[in-house]
């Protein structure tokens, strides 16, 4: 058997370095985290073919005094915390000691630095770990860590470096992330002599716009909720969902996270307007007292564990459900680019319900619509009115401040309703919307226990297959619960005699199957606790009013005014967004008006 013996420093360092430097990625992060802690208000990191031949980060904190600078390459040592009570309310950035060791281990590593106490800055230099004696060097003020030939004294890892510009694809994803965190540093990005990103200091929400795009920030909307315990940044609507979780951003007291109570709060709170095959995009800040989270759970620090992960999971959630729930109309306007993919989109079915929507419409519409004015041919020299002028002042009050969809006009090949308001036009899909109506209606009723029964004037009979009655059988009361009363004639045939009241008009056999089969799938007890919002959601895609259905001017409306009324009813229960704003401004761009 072989003895038991203690392995050298600089083999415990190469250890630690195959957890904390698993690329240059991994490197440039503890080195940004390092500046950061040291209140540098400017940093440029400059990297060489990916950051593996070299990997430079230079800022202008505080500094390292001369006779700290080989303690600062010393496993375990750190000015961070000094006891078990700092450890558990860490408050910087890196803690652990073992970054800047490790890091030396496996690389040539050259530190200079000054403090404001020093009269001139000094130089140490580590080979795969061995130092050199400090050395005066020229540096202004602050920190400058170059990291060469990272790996080069162990080849068995250095071959799992992928090619240059993956690396340097790790290299900005972590710049990135470090620089969303703080927007008011600026940050500097160079790779093989260019400039890849310079950010000047700014608001967080500029940061974000210029990280993730203006496309991003035109289609997010802000979160700010909380005092001690609180929720910020910016979350895009559900139009701008991903195919890939590549925009997702999530810090807990600025440092970035892969948490999976996090994940899973936020995919909650989406999952009412999110197609389940697309994921949403955010950058959220996550602020709470130290001591209410550990960030000692990994050496990358990436992953941490909350004191009180039910309190913390209920947070997030309904913070971002509430902000979610905007009635159409309130959040911001989509993409034109959008509505074009959108009008490919057809819906068709045999059964046609009438729409039960509200009907109080205003006698005096088309003068609330258009006042008193009528297009002049004249009213300028292109021979142009200016559609602004269309409207009277009641309308405009009216519509910004009650109806922002504005009124209907018309209707197009029995799928979408266009309508007019202070923007423009707008676009509505009147199924998907409908969907989301009723589907609305049919939770808040259900939480109420107050979804009636509507007694079938002539009983419908059907052919059933076993399990079918099997269901009607054992879950009588659940099928009751939602609104349902069925009977077994015999081992083959069903009646319906009760459907839900709120969907009377729906076809009640079409209907009673679609129930019946998600409870077999799923079971009772299940069906109205975690599938409740996938049965509720088949149930109003039944009730929704179909394509080619000829609408009313009156039921148009109706519908404008329950779509403004309704939580979440930006998309239907799919996903799918169910309305677009195409503004004066593009639409005279369409027909080059002006020009």
């Amino acid at each position: 058997m072989d003895s038991i013996r203690l392995l050298p420093d600089i083999l415990i360092s190469q250890i630690a370095a195959g957890e904390v430097v698993e690329r240059p990625a991994s490197a440039l992060k503890e080195l940004l985290e390092n500046s950061l802690d040291a209140h540098a208000t400017d940093i440029t990191v400059t990297l060489i073919n990916g950051g593996v031949k070299q990997l430079k980060v230079a800022d202008n904190g505080g500094g390292i005094s001369k006779d700290q600078l080989k303690l600062a390459l010393a496993r375990h040592a750190t000015s961070k915390i000094a006891s078990m009570d700092d450890l558990e309310q860490v408050r910087s950035l890196g803690f652990r000691g073992e970054a800047l060791a490790s890091i030396a281990s496996v690389s040539r590593l050259s530190l200079t630095s000054r403090s404001p106490a020093d009269k001139h800055a000094w130089r140490i230099e580590a080979d795969g770990g061995a130092l050199t004696e400090l050395q005066p060097a020229a540096l202004d003020a602050g920190t400058a860590l170059e990291v060469s030939d990272l790996y080069f004294n162990t080849p068995a890892r250095r071959k799992f470096l992928k090619t240059e510009s993956t690396e340097f694809g790790h290299c900005e994803e972590a710049f990135k992330r470090v620089a969303l965190s703080r927007a008011d540093v600026a940050f500097t990005l160079m790779h093989n002599g260019r400039a890849q990103w310079r950010l000047a200091k700014t608001t967080p929400h500029k940061r974000i716009a210029e990280i993730l795009g203006d496309e991003f920030a035109d289609n997010a909307f802000v979160i700010d909720e909380g005092g001690p315990l609180r929720l910020w940044g910016m979350a895009a609507k559900p139009n701008f969902s991903r195919s890939a979780r590549d925009a997702q951003y999530c810090f807990v007291n600025g440092r970035f996270v892969r948490d999976k109570l996090l994940a899973h709060a936020i995919r909650q709170a989406y999952q009412d307007v999110l197609h389940h095959e697309r994921h949403p995009a955010f950058v959220l800040f996550l602020e709470l007292e130290p001591s209410g989270v550990d960030v000692n759970v990994h050496p990358t620090k990436t992953e941490v564990r909350f004191r009180d992960s039910q309190a913390i999971h209920r947070f997030v959630f309904h913070a971002l459900h509430r902000a979610l729930a905007a009635p159409a109309g309130t959040l911001p306007e989509q993409s034109i680019g959008s509505l074009q993919q959108t009008l490919q989109n057809r819906y068709s079915a045999p059964y046609q319900p009438q729409i039960p929507l509200r009907v109080d419409q205003d006698a005096s519409f088309y003068q609330t619509l258009f006042g008193n004015r009528t297009p002049d041919p004249a009213a300028n020299e292109n021979g142009a009115e200016n559609s602004a002028n269309v409207f009277g002042n009641g309308f405009q009050t009216k519509t910004e401040q009650q109806h922002p969809l504005g009124f209907a006009l018309a209707q197009v090949h029995g799928v979408y309703v266009l309508a007019q308001n202070q923007q423009g036009l707008v676009v509505v899909d009147m199924h998907a919307a409908h969907e989301r109506i009723m589907y609305e209606k049919l939770k808040n009723a259900l939480d109420a226990n107050i979804i009636a029964m509507q007694p079938l004037l002539l009983p419908i009979s059907f052919n059933a297959d076993r399990l079918e009655i099997a269901v009607v059988e054992e879950q009588g009361t659940v099928l009751n619960d939602l609104g349902f009363e069925l009977a077994v004639l015999s081992p083959t045939t069903l009646a319906v005699r009760a459907i839900p009241a709120m969907l009377a008009d729906s076809d009640a056999v079409a209907l009673a199957r679609a129930v019946l089969r998600d409870v077999r799938e799923y079971g009772g007890s299940l069906a109205l606790t975690e599938r409740r919002n996938e049965l509720l959601a088949t149930m109003a895609c039944h009730a929704a009013v179909r394509a080619n259905r000829v609408l009313t001017i009156t039921e148009m409306n109706a519908l404008l005014r329950d779509m403004e009324a309704t939580e979440r009813s930006e998309q239907c229960n799919h996903g799918r967004p169910t309305w677009f704003q195409i503004t004066m401004t593009e639409l005279d761009k369409m027909f080059m008006r002006g020009k």
